[in-house]
């Protein structure tokens, strides 16, 4: 059965220009993406990444303006879906309270699901360290548009 898979992440930038990227491990395959995630049925793309953003770094967040949506065909790393992915940008409402760290696939602890966070300069943003295709294409429009 092919079904759409809606998605949705906030790109973060602080003051120095530096946008917020989550390294992620499970079940042993590793990837780096924004922080966003599965829109739940029922739910509108703004409520589903506040929600995300409060699961995934206790943050609550104000949604400032829609960045891109996913404009060609992508299937999911996962299972047979097709993804749609919006991204918004976005900006905390206190200071995030996270373990940031400096190198990619930094992980505290050991499991089935791990992340971490770091800040990268959007100058210094490597395509080739972002995982998934819409996400590539978001970082080198973020390149773009913002550095």
């Amino acid at each position: 059965m092919s079904y759409f898979n809606v998605r949705v992440y906030g790109l973060l930038i602080n003051d120095q220009h530096e946008v917020l990227v989550s390294d992620e491990e499970e079940h042993g395959f590793r990837f780096s993406k924004f922080p966003g995630g599965g829109l739940e049925f029922g739910e509108g793309l703004i409520d589903g990444l506040k929600r995300e953003f409060m699961e995934e770094c206790n943050a609550e967040i104000e949604v400032l303006s829609h960045f891109y949506t996913t404009d060609f065909y992508e299937k999911s790393s996962f299972n047979d879906s097709q993804i749609i992915s919006i991204y918004y940008m976005v900006k905390e409402k206190d200071p995030l309270k996270l373990n940031f760290k400096t190198k990619i696939y930094d992980f505290d602890g050991e499991g089935d699901l791990l992340q971490a966070f770091r800040w990268v300069p959007i100058v210094n943003l490597n395509i080739d360290e972002i995982t998934f295709r819409t996400d590539k294409t978001v970082a080198q429009l973020l390149k773009q548009n913002l550095s």
